[in-house]
């Protein structure tokens, strides 16, 4: 069972860059654990930390205002590239629980829900609004209500409406992972299997 998804507030850690690929989200060379855990420490590892390993400050995860931040606003074509579901599991990990984009790549968005990460999609105007929401005020906040399918930038008051596959919502608004959802349905299941013996 995991942390059930209904609404959210929170503020935003920006990244206005699109076309962000899984590689650049966690980089291969970290990719030697089977265990989802410890892939947040080098989530965006390659802007994120200088050639000495020393943190970079001008990168948005490294900044005062990014601190508690749990959702990501993130330019067009967000989890572009290879297919590594690590990617997924460094978002996760870092703590974020949702991200906001104008455009996800399909695997790297089916990935992001099934490690309970919500992807928000939102048309380019919603998203270049609220980018410029948070550079006018860092402090700025969303609200995602996933129930409602609805996400509202705070700052303006504009809401937008977002799509999500039906079954991954009760998975997130339940908190059920694929496990959890058959394990749940188990008499509903059985049931059906026992009219279809002959």
């Amino acid at each position: 069972m995991k942390e059930k998804f209904t609404t959210l507030t929170s503020t935003c850690a920006p990244l206005p860059v699109e076309n962000v690929d899984t590689d650049q989200i966690i980089p291969a060379r970290f990719l030697k654990s089977t265990s989802r855990e410890g892939f947040g420490d080098h989530l965006f590892n390659d802007w994120r930390f200088l050639p000495s390993g020393e943190p970079n400050p001008d990168f948005i995860l490294n900044r005062p205002e990014a601190k508690g931040a749990r959702v990501l606003v993130a330019g067009k074509n967000f989890g572009c590239g290879s297919s590594r579901e690590h990617a997924a599991w460094a978002i996760a990990d870092y703590g974020f629980r949702a991200v906001i984009s104008s455009f996800f790549a399909d695997i790297h968005r089916n990935n992001e829900l099934n490690n309970f990460v919500l992807p928000v999609v939102v048309s380019p105007e919603f998203l270049a609004e609220l980018f410029e929401s948070i550079q006018t005020d860092p402090a700025t906040e969303v609200t995602i209500d996933l129930p409602a399918q609805t996400v509202t930038n705070r700052a303006t008051g504009r809401t937008e409406s977002f799509p999500i596959n039906s079954y991954k919502k009760e998975c997130l608004t339940e908190g059920l992972d694929d496990i959890d959802y058959l394990l749940a349905h188990r008499s509903d299941i059985e049931s059906f299997e026992a009219s279809r013996k002959v």
